[in-house]
Order: structure tokens, then C-alpha cells, then sequence
């Protein structure tokens, strides 16, 4: 073949693989953008959440296959892992090569595992009971937002508990299955949230979960590693939507972001303690367990308003993620 030749069929093909790599890719972005409008005008299903319901069925597996050892608590979450998974890599075989119902199927997966909305929600809601002075009704609202024991925290501590909550929510629930479905699709978004649900049911440092649930935790944390950090940098790109500083927030993240006992909330909680000027960190107890946290920021201690600011932070995390991916998807191969 002459070499003019040969030189624009290359130049064919790659135009015509560039092409094949958009046409795959735009389903995926449409999706998740129509997913996180879904998410923000609906918030999560009352009843019949898919998530709820994976929930009781990997509670049920471990009801009957619980043993206090790493291999079975390996084996149990390989298993529940694989069972979300299937039906996701069935279905985006099935939507191949049909982009208007891979779309709808991502915009239903992407408005079912994304929470933004009721975590907002719930947020204000534990910041109105601070506001009024009922600090029962607060504790009360808390185990929505994270799992640490609210009998014992008072105005203060039960403020920085929401804020650290929604700092690393947003990752959990917004960034990282963003990201993962721009990476993976269908399979990533719910790969993603189960991995999560199963880190959130038996990724504890209890006396029960120490060595059963130690795989899901760790899958976990790598699962949200990359997240994490880029949870931390949007909260610093859009830090002055809380009249907070960029370089604040990114100065807290570096000096206070590997601090934290876990390998990735550390550079959301930080970030946003940044961003709003407030400090985080300090005694925590999960189930009787007490953790001893660090000093997370050089800020003041956070009150109800910065609750408020805390979650309209995490709103503006949630769209410039959704942009982000929406272009990681678009451009993904």
C-alpha cells in the first residue's frame, strides 16, 4: 500500500473510532445528567428503593452465612457484589447498540443510587431542630445522616456531625457513583452502591465486623479513593458559593486530608471544613466503640448555620460532579 495511502486510511479510522467512542459515550452522559436533575426534582423513591431493597437481601445472606472470619466475609460480599452486578452487565449488553434506552436506563439507575437531594434534606432538617433549640429532636434526625451514637453529643457536637456527615456523603453519595458510571456505565453505578451499602452495613471496627466485614471495607476504600480527592477539589473550586476561599480549602485538604483513620474522608471533611472556616474532628462513638478523631481545619467550631452552608456547598459539589462526568463520559471510549 503506498504510503499516502496508508496514511489516510489510519487518518479513516481514527476519525471513524473517534466517532464510534462518541456515539457510545453520549447515552451514558445524557443519562447521568438526566439522572441527577431526576435525583434533585424527586429525591429517592418512599417506597420500593432499590437500594433498601439490595439492603435487606445482603442482610438476609448474612443472617444465614455470618461467621466472624475474613474468608466468609469475603465470600458473602464477592456474593452480593456479583448478584447487584449481573443484572447491570445484562442490561448493558441488551441496551448495546439502542442509545435511547441505555439512556433511560441510566438516568433510572444514576436517580436511583444518587442521594444529593435527601441528604440535603435531612441535613436542614437536623439544622432547623439546632435552631429552635431542640436539641432532642436533632438527635433524633442524626442516625439519618451518619451512625455514631447522638446520646451524648450536645448542640455542637451534633452540628459538626452533620457537617462532617454531609462532607463525606457528598462523596459517597454524589461524586463517586458519578464518576464510576462515567467510567463503567451501568455496571460502574451499580457496582458502586453496592459496594458502599455493604461498607455501610458491615464495614464497622465492631467486635462483629472487625474480620467479616474487613473485604467490603476495603473494597470500599478503594472504590472512593479517586472520589474522595476530587470531592475534596470541587469543594475547593466552588468553596465561594459559601464565601469560603479556594486556597483555604485546598491548604486544609493538603496539611489535614491524611490525618483522618480512613484513607479517603479525611480529604472530603477536611476540604469542606476549609471551605467554610470551621474545624472538625474530635471524639466519636459507633455502637459503644469511641474514636479518637483528629483536628480536621484551623477554623471555629461549626454551628446549625454552617449546616446550611455545609449543604449548599454539597449542591454546588453536585452539579460541577455531574458536569465532570457528563464530559468523562462523553469522551470515554
Amino acid at each position: 500500500m503506498p504510503h499516502r495511502r496508508r496514511s489516510a486510511w489510519r487518518r479513516d479510522r481514527h476519525v471513524r473510532s473517534d466517532n464510534s467512542r462518541r456515539a457510545a459515550g453520549w447515552p451514558v452522559a445524557a443519562g447521568l445528567a438526566a439522572g441527577t436533575v431526576l435525583d434533585a426534582l424527586l429525591a429517592d423513591p418512599r417506597r420500593g428503593h432499590p437500594v433498601a431493597a439490595f439492603g435487606r437481601a445482603a442482610g438476609a445472606i448474612e443472617a444465614r452465612g455470618y461467621a466472624a472470619t475474613k474468608a466468609r466475609g469475603g465470600l458473602y460480599t464477592a456474593s452480593c457484589l456479583l448478584a447487584a452486578a449481573a443484572p447491570a452487565v445484562v442490561a448493558h449488553h441488551l441496551t448495546r447498540g439502542r442509545p435511547a434506552l441505555r439512556l433511560a436506563a441510566i438516568a433510572a439507575a444514576s436517580w436511583s443510587v444518587l442521594g444529593a437531594a435527601s441528604l440535603a434534606t435531612e441535613a436542614e432538617r437536623l439544622a432547623r431542630a439546632l435552631e429552635s433549640g431542640n436539641v432532642a429532636v436533632a438527635r433524633a434526625r442524626l442516625p439519618s445522616l451518619c451512625g455514631r451514637d447522638p446520646a451524648r453529643l450536645d448542640a455542637a457536637g451534633l452540628a459538626r456531625a452533620a457537617v462532617e456527615s454531609v462532607a463525606e456523603n457528598t462523596c459517597d453519595a454524589v461524586v463517586a457513583p458519578l464518576l464510576w458510571g462515567s467510567a463503567a456505565g451501568l455496571t460502574g453505578l451499580i457496582a458502586y452502591r453496592a459496594v458502599n451499602t455493604l461498607d455501610a452495613m458491615v464495614g464497622h471496627r465492631s467486635s462483629r465486623y472487625l474480620e467479616f466485614g474487613w473485604a467490603a471495607a476495603r473494597l470500599d476504600d478503594v472504590a472512593n479513593a479517586a472520589p474522595a480527592r476530587l470531592t475534596g477539589l470541587l469543594a475547593a473550586a466552588c468553596s465561594p458559593t459559601v464565601r469560603g476561599n479556594p486556597g483555604a480549602a485546598l491548604g486544609a485538604m493538603r496539611t489535614f486530608g491524611g490525618r483522618h483513620p480512613s484513607p479517603n474522608a479525611g480529604y472530603c471533611e477536611s476540604a469542606f471544613a476549609g471551605a467554610l472556616g470551621v474545624q472538625l474532628g474530635g471524639t466519636n462513638v459507633y455502637e459503644g466503640v469511641v474514636e479518637d478523631r483528629p483536628r480536621l481545619g484551623d477554623g471555629r467550631a461549626p454551628g446549625a448555620e454552617d449546616i446550611r452552608r455545609a449543604v449548599r456547598l454539597s449542591r454546588a459539589v453536585t452539579w460541577a460532579a455531574a458536569a465532570f462526568a457528563v464530559v468523562v463520559a462523553a469522551r470515554w471510549p
